[in-house]
């Protein structure tokens, strides 16, 4: 169904565990050349690397590790086509009263900035191109709120859909697509961490698909957004990934 996506250079970021890695995963089988960015990659290591998916492990908020990332895109596929910046975190979940600025810098380190960079490094390559596309990752939270805890995740996931759509703007005179996917409540690792499985059971009851949605649910908005020849005509979207849990 993609098959202008063979070939491709495609980088991940968070692309091992959850979302990120199904995506890597469906890049691949696409006949794709993918790099996955992960910290902490789990027993899914192995099965990202077996499906011939490079890999790095680099702390994204850390300083200068986007640029090492667009470095090895470069030296392994001589391009960038295609990024996914899904990595992101809740971090924790904190009420308002206890939030500090330790943790406030901690939730836009992962959420914002990191995203801006990757965003810029893979922005100057494709620039010299004239062609690329750039997704992000928001949430459905950029649009609703988040569950009690976790306002300031999604006030970065606010910015990242408004950043999305003015990135849109300045880079589609240089053949460049920038859009997002917006998952709802997906049933990750992130879920296990953040919500017990009473809250997940609750949230799946006002979903009216009734279930909440897997890792592989969001696969295909990703290769449709990365795949010219079915979106060419698509920038500064937020495509929802949520079973009917939110229509805006």
């Amino acid at each position: 169904m993609f098959d202008d996506l063979k070939g491709k250079a495609v980088v991940v970021t968070g692309g091992v565990t959850g979302i990120g890695g199904a995506a890597a995963l469906g890049f691949a089988k696409a006949g794709a050349r993918v790099l996955s960015q992960y910290l902490g990659g789990g027993p899914e290591l192995k099965t990202i690397e077996a499906a011939g998916i490079k890999t790095i492990r680099l702390d994204l908020t850390e300083k200068d590790s986007p640029q090492k990332l667009m470095e090895e895109a470069i030296k392994a596929f001589g391009c960038i086509d295609v990024i996914i910046n899904n990595a992101g975190s809740l971090v924790a979940r904190k009420p308002l009263t206890e939030i500090d600025d330790a943790f406030f810098d901690s939730v836009l380190d992962i959420n914002v900035r990191q995203l801006v960079h990757c965003c810029r490094l893979a922005a100057d390559q494709m620039v010299k191109q004239k062609s690329g596309n750039i997704i992000n990752v928001t949430s459905i939270a950029a649009r609703q709120g988040s569950s009690p805890g976790g306002s300031i995740y999604a006030g970065a996931k606010g910015f990242v859909s408004s950043f999305t759509k003015s990135l849109a703007k300045e880079l589609v005179g240089h053949g460049i697509r920038v859009n997002c996917v917006s998952p709802g409540t997906i049933h990750t690792a992130f879920h296990d961490r953040f919500s017990d499985a009473e809250k997940r059971a609750a949230t799946a009851k006002t979903i009216p698909m009734q279930r909440l949605g897997v890792a592989d649910d969001c696969t295909g908005a990703f290769l449709y957004l990365a795949s010219d020849a079915a979106s060419r005509y698509v920038t500064g979207q937020m495509l929802e990934v949520n079973g009917g849990q939110l229509m805006p």
